[in-house]
């Protein structure tokens, strides 16, 4: 019998994409794959298949190009068993700016940003509709630290973040589920292909964490009904400490007279 739920996962041809398709699979969720190289999902489609006997099926698309997103959009809007978007796809220039070129920051935007908001967008339109549904967003723990070679990459993942948390409070109270995925590094072809512009060995294997042990805590955090999930965290109570703070500093500005260390009244 065919599952009735589906799964759209982006950026499913290699790393976190590729293992959270093969998690959602064992779990019984027939799949839409989402990546450019249409070769590795036709691949990945067919082991998928074979091993869980789901349905998977490849949709090629570059998310840094708008006629692609629109493909995928229309595929999130139309298919009414879609119950999960995993919304990954997503890469990095590590490189300062005055050494980047506008096309490589303007491409991480398209995709970290744009893509990923009008993917969002579409699939929460169905999701209203069913009133149930789970989206998941790719963060980066560099959402919340900014490196001199990280200024751009750095901001589209701050989005993110804000962007998720705006959303869990937008949608309190009803049964679709947002979560926000902020791993830190991961053994996926971003370093290994050097797209980054950052080998994966200047990092330390004792840093990186392999996309195994990352989605695998991810949907442990997602299980567990975490908002936001740091999968390289042992002390859950920083992250608590840290909203906090962001919570009190936030309650402070809301006042109409400008700080008093600013002599303005002088």
């Amino acid at each position: 019998m065919p599952s009735s739920k589906t799964a759209v996962v982006t950026g499913a041809s290699s790393g976190i994409g590729a293992v959270y398709a093969d998690r959602l699979a064992a779990r019984g969720y027939d799949l839409v794959l989402v990546a450019r190289r249409g070769d590795r999902l036709a691949v990945l489609a067919e082991r998928l298949t074979a091993k869980y006997g789901v349905k998977a099926d490849p949709l090629v698309a570059d998310l840094g190009n708008d006629a692609d997103v629109a493909k995928v959009e229309e595929r999130l809007t139309s298919d009414r068993s879609i119950q999960v978007l995993i919304n990954n796809a997503g890469f990095a220039r590590l490189r300062p700016l005055a050494e980047s070129s506008l096309e490589d920051s303007l491409s991480q935007i398209a995709v970290n940003i744009t893509a990923l908001t009008r993917l969002a967008q579409a699939a929460l339109t169905g999701f209203r509709a069913r009133k149930e549904g789970v989206l998941v967003n790719i963060a980066s723990v560099l959402a919340v630290h900014s490196l001199s070679i990280s200024s751009v990459y750095s901001g589209t993942k701050a989005y993110v973040l804000a962007f998720s948390r705006g959303l869990q409070e937008e949608l309190a109270g009803t049964d679709i589920k947002v979560q926000v995925v902020l791993p830190a590094s991961t053994d996926t072809e971003i370093w290994t292909e050097g797209v980054s512009g950052v080998p994966l060995s200047a990092l330390g294997a004792e840093r990186v964490m392999t996309a195994e042990n990352c989605v695998d805590a991810a949907l442990a955090g997602l299980d567990a009904n975490e908002p936001v999930t740091w999968p390289s965290v042992a002390d859950a109570a920083l992250w608590q400490t840290f909203d906090t703070a962001r919570a009190t500093l936030f309650a402070a500005t809301q006042v109409g007279a400008p700080a008093p260390r600013y002599n303005l009244t002088k």
